[in-house]
């Protein structure tokens, strides 16, 4: 396989952990009270993408990376297959977008609420 085309798979991979983290790193905070500091900017970012209507900067960069790595020798690999779609959904209009906002946003204010005003557990 190219190099290049491996390092955009890579990039695609590294993509989706990150919304992944985004959406549901506040979990992580359950039992890594510290783990809030990497969590709160990495979920609010993904917010600003989409209430903005921004393109993350690894999308261009993995486009960049599979024209100069020849561009169609991911046809029908795992990470084509099932990873872009995920990240990259066919008719992804601005309204989706601002819904996918709201969801980062929600769930992860469900998450931190109960954190934080849970009650004290018993020992």
């Amino acid at each position: 396989m190219n190099s290049r085309l491996f390092l955009a798979d890579l990039l695609v991979l590294l993509h989706l952990v990150f919304v992944l983290f985004a959406v549901l790193g506040g979990t992580l905070v359950l039992r890594w009270r510290r783990a809030a500091w990497f969590h709160l900017p990495a979920a609010f970012w993904a917010a600003l993408i989409e209430f903005a209507g921004w393109i993350c900067p690894l999308t261009p960069l993995e486009n960049r990376l599979r024209e100069t790595g020849g561009g169609a020798g991911y046809q029908g690999d795992f990470v084509a297959h099932y990873l872009l779609p995920v990240l990259y959904p066919a008719g992804l209009t601005r309204g989706k977008q601002v819904v996918l906002g709201l969801l980062v946003l929600g769930i992860n204010a469900g998450i931190y609420g109960w954190i934080l005003f849970r009650p004290p557990t018993r020992t």
